[in-house]
């Protein structure tokens, strides 16, 4: 093969890996455009920060694809808790068959999100400006809304890399929509995040290890084993990506763990830090499917 055509098929590769990228951005671009007057109008009615709503809304639901959001019309991952008297579905979570709320639209799940972040639980929240979006970010996990110790972290990269943070305040909605072009094309860097001493960086839709791995001058390789993979590849949506090597043990609050609906033996890896060959160690007979229930010590 001479150079010529080498050229050209690097060529083709980058054109290709580029349409993956748009791809994978499409459909969580075509949510935000679906609902963020939505969100806007929960913001003004209840003053929960309309960034907050809709990165909940694309992480939870996967960008409206998951099944609880198809089927139940849940975007946002609410259980069913005792003061729940509509219909139900069953979802393996943090436990097996767990018990979620269903709407009769997409929009009622919306109004619902509000009125549960209303509850005294979360009243905290309220306290902090409404352009504050890390604050909020971090007070959701710290309230308890989700078990993910990463939970932050996700929702502010999505914030981010979408600018979401301009549906807050009057001045970013008047932003244009050149503007809005130009702030997601330039947003192709990654903040370094830290959980149990370990950095990591969130992967954002159509992410590759190979191009992770450039953007911090590192070797492909390296980045590979680090995350447990073998071969270079798209990353699932805001999974981390750890740029060291992961540990060998689980946090020392977790005793077990389930394999929820889209999940797998290496994304509860990945999710807690631990390495995946010493996961599949202590359990070397449970099937990598949802419902299973992992040991972690």
């Amino acid at each position: 093969m001479n150079n010529r055509h080498v050229a050209l098929l690097f060529f083709f590769a980058n054109i290709f890996a580029t349409l993956c990228g748009q791809n994978a951005n499409q459909r969580y671009t075509d949510y935000i455009d679906r609902w963020k007057d939505v969100a806007i109008s929960e913001q003004e009615q209840h003053g929960i920060p309309a960034s907050i709503t809709l990165a909940q809304g694309l992480l939870e639901s996967g960008a409206g694809s998951s099944r609880l959001a198809t089927e139940g019309n849940n975007h946002f991952g609410i259980k069913c808790h005792k003061d729940w008297q509509g219909e139900t579905m069953l979802r393996d979570d943090d436990a097996p068959n767990e018990c979620f709320r269903v709407y009769d639209s997409a929009h009622e799940s919306f109004a619902d999100h509000s009125r549960f972040l209303l509850r005294k639980r979360y009243e905290s929240l309220f306290l902090l400006p409404i352009d504050d979006y890390k604050g909020w970010a971090h007070g959701l996990k710290q309230c308890g809304y989700a078990t993910d110790p990463n939970y932050a972290n996700r929702l502010i990269s999505i914030i981010e890399r979408y600018s979401l943070y301009n549906y807050d305040t009057p001045q970013g909605r008047n932003v244009s929509e050149d503007a809005l072009f130009i702030f997601e094309h330039l947003r192709n860097s990654h903040p370094i995040c830290k959980y149990r001493s370990l950095h990591y960086v969130i992967a954002s839709p159509g992410d590759t290890y190979s191009d992770i791995a450039k953007e911090f001058g590192m070797k492909t390789k390296d980045l590979l084993r680090f995350n447990d993979v073998d071969a270079d590849h798209e990353i699932r949506a805001w999974q981390e990506v750890y740029l060291q090597e992961k540990h060998d043990k689980a946090p020392a609050d977790y005793h077990s763990i389930v394999i929820g609906e889209g999940e797998t033996f290496h994304s509860i890896a990945q999710r807690i830090g631990m390495k995946l060959q010493c996961l599949k160690e202590l359990n070397p007979d449970s099937p990598d499917s949802q419902g299973t229930r992992l040991r972690l010590r």
